[in-house]
C-alpha cells in the first residue's frame, strides 16, 4: 500500500491557494477541471517529498463545509519550528497552537482544517516569545 493524498474541500481556491502555496510553501504538481462534475482539482506537494500530495478540492457549486477539523489534521515536519512559525506569521497566519515546547504548532487553513507543524529530530531548546504564548482559538 501506498500512501497518496488527502483530500480537502475549499471554498475560495484562490485564498487557499495563497496559503499553501504562498504562505505554507507547497507547489502545485498538477491541476484538473471537470466540466461536467463541475470541480476542479489542485494537487500540492512539499520539494521533500511532492508525491504525498494534498488534493484541494473546488466544487463550483457553493456549498457549506463546516467542521473542517472532523477528519483530523494535515501534517508536516519543518526543519526549524520557530523560524517557520515567525515566516507564517510575518505573512498574517495565526498561530493557533504555539510551539511551547519546541517541538509541536498548530495552524489553520482559510477552510478551517487544521495543520500540524512538527519539529525535524526533536525538540529544540524552549523559546520566547513562543514558550509563554498562549493559544488562539482552536486547533
Amino acid at each position: 500500500m501506498k500512501y497518496l493524498h488527502t483530500m480537502v474541500r475549499v471554498t475560495d481556491l484562490e485564498q487557499s491557494l495563497d496559503f499553501y502555496c504562498n504562505k505554507l510553501g507547497l507547489k502545485e504538481t498538477r491541476r484538473m477541471e471537470n466540466q461536467a462534475g463541475r470541480f476542479t482539482l489542485v494537487y500540492l506537494g512539499a520539494d521533500e517529498n511532492p508525491q504525498a500530495e494534498i488534493e484541494l478540492t473546488y466544487n463550483w457549486d457553493p456549498e457549506v463545509y463546516t467542521g473542517g477539523r472532523n477528519f483530523g489534521h494535515l501534517a508536516f515536519q519543518v526543519e526549524d519550528i520557530y523560524a517557520t512559525c515567525q515566516a507564517l506569521l510575518d505573512k498574517g497566519v495565526t498561530i493557533n497552537r504555539p510551539p511551547r515546547d519546541g517541538y509541536m504548532a498548530f495552524i489553520r487553513s482559510p477552510d478551517n482544517i487544521s495543520i500540524e507543524l512538527l519539529q525535524k529530530g526533536g525538540a529544540l531548546p524552549k523559546q520566547e516569545p513562543w514558550a509563554s504564548m498562549a493559544n488562539t482559538g482552536v486547533w
